[in-house]
């Protein structure tokens, strides 16, 4: 995959940080490595790949908040379409950290706020206090739970591609690799040649992109990684609406 990557055009960091689609539609798909393989040697050369360092292929390590009842994880499992997610998203190669309020409303928009974290350890999440009042002001701002109520709930690690059209008004990322530890239950999940696709782009612009996927009959396919992950790990948690999707994904693996 590496050397597949070497064939599109670079885009830096600081090239990158005009396209924030913070106010975006974002359009999933499931796949495998083998097809991620096709794909990318037929979008070479409509899109640039983000590289940091010489590297293409980033290392991400993201962990999820939520109520002591997983009224996040249940809220959306429910399908409720006004959510929310609060994740720590560490962006370990550029030594970038977050703190993240996800939301998506019933429209099919998502809006992510988001403020820098000093001093944020991926490596033990652990350390971190959500309830600290340096970051009372944001939360009150822009989460609809109280603080007090979320602890740790998942840590989710994985590599991500980054691409960009060459028109640039799109982002596509391709995660793999995908690792889960449950914190509540310690339980881990690895998900093997699994791919995640997400198209982010403003509206419903022209992509390059939806003709590849469709060429190689990769359909849209949901897949929440704090969900999905959650339900992998934790047996104990309501999944009945996410059979379908929990089916998928061990078809693809073979299991």
């Amino acid at each position: 995959m590496e050397e597949t990557l070497q064939l599109f055009d670079p885009i830096t960091l600081d090239e990158m940080s005009g396209i924030r689609l913070m106010n975006r539609t974002d359009t999933k798909f499931v796949t495998t490595k083998p097809m991620l393989e096709r794909l990318l040697q037929m979008a070479c050369h409509d899109y640039y790949a983000q590289e940091i360092d010489g590297r293409r292929l980033a290392d991400y390590y993201t962990v999820y908040f939520d109520t002591p009842d997983c009224n996040m994880y249940t809220v959306h499992e429910t399908g409720h379409t006004n959510r929310q997610k609060l994740r720590v998203r560490s962006y370990v190669d550029s030594h970038l950290d977050f703190l993240e309020v996800k939301t998506k409303n019933n429209k099919g928009r998502t809006k992510k706020k988001r403020i820098s974290l000093n001093g944020f350890n991926p490596e033990d999440s652990s350390t971190f206090n959500v309830q600290c009042s340096t970051y009372s002001e944001f939360l009150n701002d822009n989460l609809h739970y109280d603080p007090a109520t979320l602890n740790r709930q998942l840590e989710n690690r994985f590599d991500r591609i980054t691409l960009v059209n060459k028109g640039k008004t799109e982002r596509l990322t391709i995660d793999t690799n995908l690792n889960f530890h449950n914190v509540t239950t310690d339980h881990y999940r690895n998900m093997g040649d699994i791919v995640i696709i997400e198209l982010k782009r403003d509206g419903l612009v022209a992509s390059p992109i939806l003709k590849m996927l469709r060429e190689l009959r990769i359909k849209p396919h949901g897949f929440s990684k704090y969900v999905i992950g959650s339900a992998l790990t934790n047996s104990e948690l309501h999944c009945h609406r996410l059979k379908p999707k929990l089916y998928y994904i061990k078809k693809l693996l073979n299991i």
